[in-house]
């Protein structure tokens, strides 16, 4: 099996700081979510005083001047050389700073065979949803005779195109464009339901319950878990051999692809609905929507459980999963992120 790697990348010219320095300047609804003050009703936001107010997600707050695949535009792809009848595995790996994407094999049948590098039971398709930080690996067959291929992605809420094509030796490569006719809706989680475990984790016992609530204040551009803002968070603490749940309830209206460091969880529950999930490292958990997951506790330390939104992340959606008993004299993560902290 041939081997493709693709990576994904949003691309500006502008200075990250310059970037959130904005975000925290721009006109917008001066709604909090997260705490107890707002609550949904009928597909509305509804605030403790009765008020309703109509809810729309944010499917992308910062503006991106292309998406590059392997570091080139669409309109001057990559031509990957591919075998007549060749079975092709395509490494996708989602390395956007701000986009969550959607993926198009367009005539080429595609089976998803791995998440997060991690083997899943095979998912046929056509099109397939990537999370900031997500990888999948596809598994495509390259029909008989001389074709191209090309395998495109498209940034959620943007018109934005990247990707690659894949072409046999006397093939004609297609002119493409690097914006698409329209935007791209939303990533629904939808195939992440689907998903399921090659090798699950055993059966056993949840010996610990956390929970974390995204949230967030629009107007201000902070990000918040727990209603609290890095780097002034309590560590959420854990023992090792436990088994842990933890539950991510987001109560913004964007989507977060929610990364913890260190672990491979399994994805056991999505909007209410229990699943025998993939196992991975990032999840996507859309807006309103809780979606639980299980790991195994087994390496002592300090890990961050953030947000991978990077902007996001670095306007507070970060904390810290501590083992219990474990210390170290050389490692702070508190004074060693304190740079996040705005003044």
């Amino acid at each position: 099996m041939k081997d493709v790697v693709i990576m994904l990348n949003d691309f500006t010219t502008r200075e990250p700081s310059a970037i959130l320095a904005d975000l925290g300047r721009r006109p917008r609804p001066a709604m909090k979510m997260g705490g107890a003050g707002m609550k949904m009703d009928g597909g509305k936001m509804k605030s403790g005083a009765g008020m309703k107010m109509p809810m729309k997600a944010d499917l992308t707050d910062v503006q991106y001047d292309a998406l590059l695949a392997n570091r080139r535009p669409l309109s001057d792809p990559e031509v990957v050389q591919v075998t007549s009848g060749e079975v092709v595995r395509l490494r996708i790996i989602n390395m956007t700073s701000a986009s969550n994407l959607f993926l198009s094999t367009g005539r080429l049948a595609a089976v998803a065979i791995a998440v997060d590098g991690e083997d899943i039971v095979p998912l046929p398709g056509l099109r397939f949803e990537l999370g900031v930080a997500q990888r999948i690996d596809l598994r495509v067959e390259i029909p008989r005779g001389e074709d191209a291929y090309p395998i495109i992605a498209q940034a959620e809420g943007t018109d934005m195109l990247a990707g690659v094509v894949l072409a046999t030796a006397r093939a004609a490569v297609p002119a493409l464009s690097s914006r698409a006719s329209k935007p791209a809706g939303a990533l629904t989680n939808g195939q992440e339901s689907r998903l399921r475990a090659a090798r699950p984790l055993a059966r056993k016992r949840v010996d610990r319950r956390l929970s974390l609530t995204l949230g967030g204040d629009m107007a201000a551009y902070v990000w918040s878990l727990n209603d609290q803002v890095w780097p002034k968070i309590t560590p959420l603490e854990i023992k090792q051999g436990e088994r842990v749940e933890l539950s991510l309830v987001n109560r913004t209206l964007m989507t977060h692809p929610m990364h913890l460091h260190g672990h491979v969880f399994q994805v056991t529950e999505i909007g209410g609905a229990r699943v025998q999930g993939a196992k991975r490292d990032t999840v996507m958990v859309i807006p309103q929507q809780t979606v639980k997951v299980e790991f195994d506790a087994l390496y002592p330390g300090y890990w961050m459980v953030h947000c991978h939104l990077l902007y996001h992340q670095a306007a507070g959606m970060m904390t810290v999963l501590h083992y219990q008993g474990f210390e170290s004299r050389s490692y702070d993560p508190l004074a060693s992120m304190a740079e996040f902290a705005r003044p």
